[in-house]
């Protein structure tokens, strides 16, 4: 019989999408490496500096995009309350990563909770659940078609290097009319705003798991100037990078 609370402690090589759905409320964790995950029409990348915390039985699609460390959590439904939300991603604090490293120990073979694991699940859930209160701006609309997919893939991979729309439409074998059209009418956005929220979103993973200077920082996910690069982030993220990483030291 599995324990009220375990962790899933394991190594994967990268992998094309896979639907999942587990019959416990489910806080999805890499340590090392990048997940991207799929659900109601909404897509996430999910590096070390995030997380997502799932309500029991709710189906989600995981991809493995680099080599992979997992060290998620499964609660039981009778251990702890449902989340607030079905589905929430939000960044990971300090004090977050520290118990989920502490939870490795115990895992779905290790029988009933003692006392001490039993609290320290306990705090990870309340710790988790406040965290998620503050869901990640860092979310994109799902691509519904594979023209439009290969676009923004394209997109993502090459989004540090002086890229230009023209250049992925003719990449992805479409005319720049039609590509604008279907990041239109199915992400509700223009290209250069999947641009921007993807430099963004790379530069929110340096900024919460590296020391890296601002300025290298913005020069790594493809800004040409520092102003830039602040007003980006802003405009995204409702604040500085400088205020960004502050709050997450805490």
């Amino acid at each position: 019989m599995q324990p009220d609370a375990y962790c899933f402690h394991r190594s994967f090589e990268p992998a094309d999408p896979s639907q999942f759905e587990v019959d416990r409320h489910y806080l999805l964790y890499a340590m090392e490496g990048t997940i991207r995950l799929e659900a109601d029409g909404q897509r996430w990348t999910l590096p070390p500096a995030r997380a997502a915390l799932i309500r029991a039985g709710h189906p989600i699609t995981i991809t493995v995009l680099s080599k992979l460390t997992s060290a998620s959590v499964l609660f039981s439904t009778e251990f702890m309350p449902a989340p607030d939300h079905v589905l929430t991603v939000f960044d990971m604090s300090p004090l977050a990563r520290e118990l989920v490293r502490e939870c490795r120990d115990w895992g779905p073979e290790n029988g009933p909770l003692s006392p001490y694991s039993k609290r320290i699940f306990e705090a990870l859930f309340d710790v988790v659940q406040k965290l998620s209160l503050v869901p990640s701006k860092c979310v994109l609309p799902s691509p519904r078609s594979e023209h439009l997919l290969k676009a923004v893939q394209l997109t993502e991979r090459l989004a540090h290097t002086p890229l230009t729309f023209d250049e992925v439409a003719r990449q992805s074998n479409q005319s720049p009319r039609a590509l604008a059209r279907r990041f239109s009418s199915e992400m509700g956005m223009t290209w250069r705003e999947v641009l921007r929220h993807t430099r963004v979103m790379n530069a929110v993973e340096a900024l919460v798991m590296t020391n890296a200077p601002i300025t290298e920082i913005a020069l790594s996910v493809g800004y040409e100037s520092l102003s830039g690069f602040n007003a980006a982030f802003r405009r995204q993220m409702q604040m500085s990078p400088t205020e960004y990483r502050a709050s997450c030291i805490c």
